[in-house]
């Protein structure tokens, strides 16, 4: 049984000296695969997604429905605040599919890769893949909760002026494009995370 002993040095950290030690975060960090890195950016990406939708829908679901007590005519024009807001969390589907043809089969690399494997394109891929997704999740939050936001006023609006539906639409319709800019980012964040293949 190996035992670990560790070792004083400057930095201001322990250094094992034992076989699989990590010295520090940095080793941690690099010593993940990117594949796990890739799917952990799909995973924020779509997870985060769906948060921000449940938000917007909750958001502006409750002023939605307290609003067509008093006045029910608001009720069916008022969905596509709804819609709007689903829209984040296909915004995160849509990236997800994306960045999922990107990885590659990880069962296909061999235990001991071979001398010339590029491993910069490796990780390159692996943390582009995870900055991509994140990117896009935040994004589809904020979008998310900004639509909500406009969508419970449009309610509440509509439900006192039915003239001011129209108007605080265009404003939801600007809130709802944040999450086509944060995809498009992902996608151009991504668009050189190319897992090495390996030669046959």
């Amino acid at each position: 049984k190996k035992v670990k002993k560790k070792v004083e040095i400057n930095m201001g950290y322990t250094e094992c000296s034992a076989d699989y030690c990590n010295a520090s975060y940095d080793e941690v960090l690099t010593h993940m695969t990117p594949y796990g890195w890739g799917y952990m950016g799909i995973a924020f990406g779509l997870g985060l997604s769906v948060v921000g939708a449940a938000w917007g829908m909750w958001l502006t679901g409750s002023s939605l429905v307290g609003a067509a007590v008093k006045a029910p005519r608001i009720r069916s024009k008022n969905l596509i605040s709804v819609i709007f807001c689903e829209a984040t969390a296909i915004y995160g589907v849509i990236l997800a599919i994306l960045l999922l043809s990107k990885i590659g089969d990880e069962s296909k690399l061999p235990s001991t890769p071979p001398d010339d494997f590029n491993y910069n394109q490796w990780y390159f891929a692996g943390y582009s893949l995870f900055s991509s997704g994140l990117s896009v999740g935040l994004t589809n939050i904020a979008s998310g909760i900004s639509v909500g936001i406009a969508g419970s006023s449009c309610a509440l609006a509509d439900a006192q002026d039915s003239s001011l539906f129209v108007k605080i639409l265009i404003v939801e319709i600007f809130a709802s494009a944040l999450g086509i800019f944060g995809i498009i980012v992902g996608i151009i964040q991504s668009n050189d995370a190319d897992f090495p293949a390996l030669k046959a």
